[in-house]
């Protein structure tokens, strides 16, 4: 994991939908969860958790797709159909952005990985923290803090 150059911007596929990331994460994951392998259409999703007001859609418009959930909108370009990011409704103070819509992902790794319970035998993440299922809420907020200790030892390493 390298420092991360913010602001990051990033397209969908086809580039008609750009967002911008201006604060720091506030944790990174890999999802393993049957919605998520099949959203992504591989063995999981990756994720940036990024404070609400730190993320921005800069130019088109998203719509909601896969699982149109009342707790889950996630939201695609409307014409590349691309997944780009994810707002958890009644958690609106972060967005789940992901990592591969930005230009610069060399600084990413995940640092959790959630339902563990149904990975893929062969698939790895290298991720510091492992679930079974998604942690606890009352876990959130210990996790964002030590998500941001291993970050700054990860850039202070370099």
């Amino acid at each position: 994991m390298s420092t991360i150059p913010l602001p990051l911007k990033g397209t969908c596929r086809c580039g008609r939908v750009e967002i911008e990331v201006s604060k720091p994460p506030i944790c990174t994951a890999a999802c393993h969860c049957p919605g998520c392998q099949k959203m992504s259409s591989s063995a999981y999703s990756l994720t940036v958790m990024v404070p609400a007001d730190g993320f921005a859609v800069t130019k088109g418009e998203t719509v909601v797709g896969g699982a149109h959930g009342e707790q889950l909108h996630h939201q695609f370009c409307d014409h590349c159909k691309t997944w780009m990011y994810t707002r958890v409704v009644g958690v609106d103070w972060f967005v789940n952005v992901r990592p591969t819509m930005l230009d610069d992902t060399g600084w990413f790794h995940p640092f959790m990985e959630t339902f563990t319970k149904t990975r893929l035998s062969f698939a790895e993440t290298g991720a510091v923290r492992s679930f079974a299922e998604f942690p606890a809420m009352e876990e959130l907020e210990p996790l964002m803090r030590d998500y941001q200790a291993w970050a700054e030892a990860g850039a202070r390493s370099r």
